[in-house]
């Protein structure tokens, strides 16, 4: 740790760095910063930068707000959009209470929890996002709705896009703060765009995350156009997922992988993802946090709307990849579900403590899905055990009432906020009325 300070404390000396921004999330998942001059950078390292925590969504109750935010000195980094004109770093933080204690509602404190017992049981939790967004032509919108900034489809190229050039600057971006990006193309719907980041450890990857939708937001601001990650801005086009591939590694043996089992799958791995099916309604209100949310799990456009698995099964919730045959290190599952605006570091947290229950309770995995789901019946789906995601917010708030595995994990405090959050949230949803009912129903009754 001394020698990851000093290496921030020279390079913020021999790149002229004028401030340096303290970053952290609050419950929801945004994004918090505060800048700091470089001459304090060194007592933020040993005392923290006092806030209060009562006006952070979440973070802490009034009668307890004094909190310290403590940079990661591993996570430094200077920010490419802000040029040679006033270099500008930045660092993750930690949040503590004033007596040294990890702050219980700080989201990075809940997944580096959740990640310690795992650890405890011998396993790291590796994690790689392919992450979907829309690109606008502004964020504001008239009667016809947003305007997006193409109308090209799934790995179009497009001569001269917006779009290409979009990508290329963010992935020149993201390389210079250190992240790897594996892939990046123009997804199915018009103006949507898909960026893979390369796996990291599940903490690494939930930084990386929150730099990436910094990073694209700043991207298009340059570029004149307008990034959201909302879930599903368009009725009748595909939602933005984030699909994220997950594996358990025990030293440097990857513990989904066993030569000759089927699909090369171990025991652990079997388990982990049944853990995953059988808590993947009790954590939908953090993986899927939004009311718009379910608009893209039961718009279609292949976002997984049943609580199944299956090889290469694209309608399935969890799938097992096609991977090189006899190459271990690859062996990973993929969740579906999942979106792009979720918080990473609760919903990475969830993920993990699911798979983790199947496998200490040594959940038996169900048949997998052969079939595209979507083209059965219910009468189907129902005989082949293939039970139904929740449908909106508030039925995901009830699998989240009775659960003690997100409450157990998420703690007391960030439980209690996240649910009252989304009840406020579904609330204000329940009482609109919208263009819908006012078109369908005004004039004839």
């Amino acid at each position: 740790m001394d020698k990851q300070r000093d290496f921030v404390l020279r390079t913020i000396e021999e790149r002229g760095v004028k401030f340096v921004r303290l970053w952290f999330t609050d419950v929801v998942g945004t994004l918090k910063s505060v800048a700091i001059a470089p001459a304090e950078v060194e007592g933020a390292f040993t005392e923290g930068i006092g806030f209060d925590g009562s006006a952070i969504e979440g973070l802490s109750r009034t009668y307890e707000s004094d909190l310290l935010a403590y940079p990661d000195p591993s996570t430094f980094q200077t920010l490419p959009w802000r040029g040679d004109i006033d270099p500008t770093g930045r660092m993750f933080c930690d949040i503590t209470t004033p007596d040294g204690e990890p702050a219980v509602a700080d989201p990075r404190n809940v997944l580096k929890r959740t990640l310690a017992r795992a650890a405890d049981r011998g396993f790291t939790f590796y994690t790689h996002p392919e992450i979907e967004f829309y690109l606008l032509k502004s964020s504001k919108y008239g009667e016809e709705g947003p305007v997006p900034v193409d109308s090209a489809g799934y790995f179009d190229n497009v001569p001269g896009g917006t779009a290409h050039d979009f990508r290329r600057r963010s992935v020149r971006m993201l390389e210079d703060l250190g992240i790897s990006v594996e892939f990046s193309h123009h997804e199915a719907g018009p103006g949507q765009n898909e960026i893979d980041l390369r796996y990291a450890d599940a903490l690494t990857t939930a930084d990386n995350i929150m730099t990436f939708r910094t990073v694209i937001k700043e991207v298009a601001i340059e570029q004149g156009v307008y990034a959201t990650f909302m879930p599903k801005p368009f009725s009748d086009k595909p939602g933005s997922g984030m699909h994220t591939h997950l594996s358990l590694f025990e030293g440097d043996a990857n513990a989904f992988y066993e030569p000759g089992a089927q699909y090369q799958l171990s025991k652990i791995g079997r388990q982990f993802i049944a853990g995953l099916l059988r808590h993947s309604n009790e954590i939908s209100a953090v993986t899927n946090q939004f009311v718009n949310s379910y608009k893209r799990l039961w718009g279609g456009d292949e976002a997984p709307s049943f609580v199944c698995w299956g090889h290469n099964n694209r309608s399935a919730l969890v799938r097992v990849p096609l991977y090189k045959p006899n190459k271990g290190q690859s062996a990973r599952v993929e969740y579906r579900a999942i979106d792009s605006a979720a918080n990473p570091y609760l919903a990475f947290s969830l993920l993990l403590a699911a798979g983790m229950k199947g496998i200490e309770e040594g959940y038996e995995l169900p048949p997998e899905a052969e079939d595209d789901v979507w083209a059965l019946t219910d009468s189907e789906r129902r005989a082949l055990g293939y039970s139904p995601l929740p449908a909106s917010l508030d039925h995901a708030i009830e699998y989240m009432e009775e659960s003690e595995l997100v409450a157990e994990t998420l703690g007391e405090q960030v439980y209690n906020y996240v649910l009252a959050n989304k009840r406020a949230e579904w609330r204000d949803y329940r009482s609109q009325v919208t263009p819908f009912e006012l078109q369908r129903n005004l004039e004839i009754l």
